[in-house]
């Protein structure tokens, strides 16, 4: 019996096709993405996707500065509905509209969350947000899930549009 015949060699190359066809690796992450127009120019609104920025529109943001501000690196927290999450900044590029976060919320989900601020015109911007994420436990999955359903993530970025034109239409100037 040459070695290639072997049981234990049949077994192997059994397991390297599975590998090779994507069997037994990790599902990819979930990502959705959602935009919206703001009637106000970018230089105006870019800061409201900031840590202390969105104290300004978002209901019950309370953001505990661990380290730095906005630039690259800084980290933050947050508690939503008796659950930690940490937050790490990792792109903070306001000339080219961009900030970008990375996030694990304890003991349910962890990833990404990409804020696009272009300018469609003098008086306004288009605002793209992505979020992508991955359940590191069961609850974390189908909270997941969930959150990516399309009506959900949807209803989701709606109400950040309508919380923040309720606070550009109050006349109340960006946080700083």
């Amino acid at each position: 019996m040459s070695r290639e015949n072997t049981p234990a060699a049949r077994l192997v190359l059994a397991g390297l096709s599975l590998v090779s066809a994507g069997a037994l690796s990790a599902p990819a992450p979930q990502s959705q993405t959602r935009s919206f127009r703001l009637e106000a120019p970018c230089k105006q609104v870019f800061t409201l996707f900031t840590a202390d920025g969105e104290r300004a529109w978002a209901p019950g943001w309370e953001p505990e500065i661990l380290s730095g501000s906005v630039e690259r690196g800084s980290v933050f927290r947050t508690q939503n509905g008796g659950r930690e999450t940490v937050w790490i900044v990792t792109e903070y590029a306001p000339t080219q509209g961009r900030v970008s976060y990375a996030r694990i919320a304890q003991g349910s989900n962890m990833g990404l969350v990409d804020v696009r601020c272009s300018g469609s015109s003098p008086h306004a911007s288009e605002i793209s947000v992505t979020y992508t994420l991955t359940g590191i436990t069961p609850d974390g999955k189908a909270f997941v899930g969930q959150f990516f359903a399309d009506e959900a993530y949807t209803a989701f970025i709606q109400e950040w549009r309508e919380a923040i034109t309720a606070h550009l239409d109050a006349g109340a100037t960006p946080a700083r």
